[in-house]
């Protein structure tokens, strides 16, 4: 399978489109006024206005205007990927997860219970900090789980990756993606959790149900499994037993708290990008505190977390130009006019749906939730506007765009990276997953009805 340009390759070269864009689209701006401290577009004010075409001084500048004009974004995320670092130095998240995989191995026979309790627990990880790279070290795990209890690879690499892409579909508090695309959109962080909820219960449930399907099924007869041939040459590194301690326990409740604060925060006392920066910030400090990790370590921890967003950050610098571009252009507005004057007759039902599919498509090209998030976003709220659906459920689109296809592109390098570990063919994945992908699309297109005839938000 030829392998697509890495994500920074493909944003340069939406850069370049875009101002060429500048010299073809005639420019055209709509009045704007300021409503519920929000910019909101006037429908029916759209006007032309003298094309101001960008050029290749555009093309160079555009980055560095990015990453100036997304600033607080970018301080966000590595504010917060930071503080994951020193979360995760700790050990905690993974030594709690391997104790419940090690409780599964020695109890098999009530794997009726342990998988889909595990399932939960992985969306829980997907749900609330975007749990996603971390899976490759726990398929490590669950794989031999899975072998330990007559179950093969699939369900193995299901449990972690699966689990944890559903929950990231039906994200509740991932700073990366709903924070991102919330604080674009000029939508309260995190605002509307409990339609968010109702979603995140809804795709657990039904992946909890296709993947005990299956695992009822090969139980009953193993030569139904998908990969019956090549489930005993799988030969897995041996992963790190970390001990769960006292310390690591008063981190995993420490988590929970902060959890429970920063819904108690953005509900009642309005924070924002600095409160909740701040609060991840304070519970990675502290949690390396209550370990006895070394300042060293600790500062470490912080500079590794932050190195790992700098992909994220940097897509979020290009996309920002990107729209600085097409804003000096004045071509935004007129790709607003032009979109809403095709669809604008149509119902709130097919524009909203043509939202979802055009956020779907956009992740195989486009594989960075953050990315996509800071490139779609300001595009999609205003379009919002114009059509008469709200923003929040704009940003539930980009959502259910961006978080499910995850599970099967063959351009995110954690599908592809689960895969080869478990040595599952491609096809045979799409052939076990596709049907469950399908399921979770269509009842996304179904919940994302629901605020259009209901008070959810």
């Amino acid at each position: 399978m030829k392998k697509l340009p890495d994500t920074l390759v493909i944003v340069t070269t939406i850069l370049l489109i875009f101002i060429g864009l500048t010299w073809l689209i005639p420019a055209g701006e709509y009045s704007r006024e300021l409503i519920n401290d929000r910019n909101v577009l006037i429908p029916d004010s759209y006007q032309s206005v003298d094309a101001t075409p960008q050029g290749i001084g555009a093309f160079f500048s555009a980055p560095m205007r990015g990453f100036i004009s997304a600033s607080d974004v970018i301080a966000f995320i590595f504010i917060v990927g930071g503080a994951f670092g020193m979360l995760n130095k700790t050990g905690a998240i993974e030594a709690g997860l391997q104790k419940l995989v090690e409780f599964s191995n020695k109890h098999t026979v009530y794997k009726k219970i342990i998988i889909p309790l595990l399932i939960i627990v992985f969306s829980i990880a997907g749900a609330t900090f975007g749990m996603s790279e971390e899976v490759l070290v726990f398929i490590l795990i669950t794989i031999p789980m899975a072998k330990a209890m007559k179950l093969d690879p699939i369900v193995g690499v299901a449990i972690p990756f699966v689990g944890a892409g559903a929950g990231f579909a039906g994200a509740v508090y991932n700073p990366f993606t709903i924070g991102i695309a919330q604080g674009i959109a000029d939508v309260p962080l995190f605002s509307g959790m409990e339609y968010r909820i109702f979603v995140w219960i809804i795709f657990t449930t039904i992946t909890i149900v296709y993947i005990m399907s299956y695992v009822m099924k090969i139980t009953a007869n193993p030569s139904a499994s998908l990969l019956s041939n090549n489930t005993d040459d799988i030969e897995l590194e041996e992963t790190e037993k970390i001990p769960f301690n006292i310390q690591r326990k008063l981190v995993l409740i420490l988590f929970a708290v902060g959890i429970i604060g920063l819904g108690i925060g953005v509900t009642e006392y309005d924070w924002y990008m600095i409160e909740i920066g701040a609060l991840f910030f304070a519970i990675g400090l502290i949690s390396c505190l209550i370990c006895g990790i070394h300042v060293d370590k600790i500062s470490k921890g912080f500079a590794n977390g932050a190195k790992e967003m700098m992909t994220a950050a940097l897509v979020v610098a290009f996309c920002k130009g990107i729209l600085i571009v097409a804003s000096d252009g004045k071509i935004i507005d007129s790709v607003l006019f032009g979109i809403s004057s095709v669809v604008k007759d149509l119902p709130k039902v097919l524009s909203l749906e043509a939202m979802f599919v055009f956020q779907s498509a956009l992740n195989t090209f486009l594989p960075s939730g953050t990315g996509q998030a800071a490139l779609t976003m300001p595009i999609m709220a205003p379009l919002s506007d114009l059509l008469g659906i709200s923003r929040q459920t704009a940003v539930l689109a980009f959502q259910f765009g961006d978080g499910l296809t995850n599970l099967i592109i063959p351009t995110s390098g954690v599908t592809m990276g689960v895969l080869s570990i478990a040595k599952i063919p491609y096809g045979t994945w799409v052939k076990w997953m596709g049907p469950l992908l399908l399921i979770l699309m269509l009842v996304a297109g179904v919940l994302l009805l629901g605020p259009l005839y209901f008070d959810v938000w």
